[in-house]
């Protein structure tokens, strides 16, 4: 078998899309190296030479990136699919051909621009959405990260259930328990880290509801003064403080406990795994997640969860956190007090943590990736449904 792989995200090891096309090509041609694929993007990308990609150029390469993007998706990766001569095409993200010119599977890993208004308040990007849709309408096949962003896509999109597969990603094998003392202390120097730390990773848009986990973690504050570990908020902040990307920053200081919470910016993946494994708690009050990955790499660094009961992530933690409802702020702060007041619920969740992570694995989402494929080319094409 041939695949074409769209490899536009290939090298972008910051995104969601990258880690996933990442991890995926890398199981994919483990397990399975009788299959080969060929990997196109646009002009200038890294993914040129460490994957050994081949450029396609647009009329607009090194000009408009928009529309260089747009053309690449729509025109230039189709064409070269069908020069190579591939069995089928896979884009791993939400931007399949319209007009696919072999077998084609798309990735959407979730609807946030099509279910949360806010996410699509520009008119171009409302246009590209409704390009993106009906595209993935046509598509051979559609793999999905969750059982909940499959229903969204049945629902929304329109497509039958039969060409949606929700097949669960995994974190990255490097996300183990770290209990050596020199690699803890090492991180706790290089990023300014408390000795016990409560923790957040993510990013720090709207739907991550960082104003919710700020507010709960002031009620605590009031409730168990200094027995409270600091509030740790890795990532990188945003540039300004807008509706759409709250500073987390300023919120803290009209909260008036700037002085508990620590922003340590950016995290190198390499130092990821000391970070969740020193951390007392993991924190994620995200509104909408298609997988939520953060999560799961901290369970499998043996940290507990207090997370969202909304969209995917009760399909990922399980019975190996503690899920509450993260649009009331009782319930947000009564969850957090309650876990770091009860060491052997504490406790328990470290052991639950680890054998609930321990079922996501790369090499499973990539034979079940291959499956997909398989009845990808043996299927006819089916004839698209008429656009909502």
């Amino acid at each position: 078998m041939r695949v074409g792989f769209n490899a536009l995200f290939l090298s972008q090891q910051g995104t969601g899309s990258g880690q996933y096309a990442q991890h995926l090509l890398r199981a994919l041609r483990r397990i399975e190296p009788r299959v080969e694929y060929q990997l196109f993007a646009r002009i200038g990308q890294s993914a040129s030479v460490a994957w050994n990609a081949r450029e396609l150029s647009t009329p607009f390469s090194g000009r408009l990136d928009d529309l260089d993007k747009l053309w690449f998706e729509q025109v230039s990766f189709p064409r070269a699919c069908a020069r190579a001569r591939v069995d089928l095409c896979h884009v791993p993200y939400f931007a399949s051909p319209l007009l696919p010119s072999v077998p084609t599977v798309v990735t959407i890993h979730d609807l946030i621009p099509l279910l949360l208004p806010e996410y699509r308040s520009s008119l171009r990007v409302r246009a590209y959405m409704r390009l993106v849709a009906a595209s993935a309408r046509r598509a051979a096949q559609v793999i999905t990260d969750s059982l909940a962003s499959k229903r969204d896509i049945m629902q929304y999109l329109g497509i039958a259930a039969e060409r949606v597969h929700a097949i669960y990603l995994a974190a990255d094998p490097a996300c183990r328990p770290v209990t050596d003392e020199t690699a803890l202390s090492a991180v706790r120097a290089k990023y300014g880290l408390p000795e016990a730390y409560l923790l957040y990773l993510g990013g720090f848009d709207q739907r991550k509801n960082l104003r919710m986990l700020l507010c709960a973690y002031a009620e605590v504050l009031r409730t168990m003064g200094q027995a409270l570990p600091e509030l740790v908020i890795a990532g990188g902040l945003p540039a300004a403080d807008t509706p759409m990307f709250p500073d987390p920053k300023q919120i803290a200081r009209k909260l008036g406990i700037e002085s508990h919470v620590r922003f340590v910016g950016w995290v190198a993946e390499e130092d990821k795994p000391a970070l969740y494994s020193a951390a007392t708690l993991f924190v994620f009050p995200s509104l909408y997640e298609g997988f939520g990955l953060e999560p799961l790499e901290a369970m499998s660094c043996g940290t507990p969860v207090l997370a969202s009961r909304y969209s995917s992530l009760p399909e990922i933690v399980g019975e190996a956190g503690v899920l509450v409802d993260t649009t009331s702020l009782d319930e947000v702060a009564e969850g957090m007090q309650r876990l770091l007041r009860d060491s052997d619920s504490m406790g328990g969740l470290v052991q639950a943590a680890l054998l609930q992570a321990a079922r996501f694995d790369w090499e499973k989402t990539a034979r079940e990736t291959l499956e997909v494929y398989q009845v990808a080319c043996v299927m006819p094409r089916t004839q698209a449904p008429e656009d909502k």
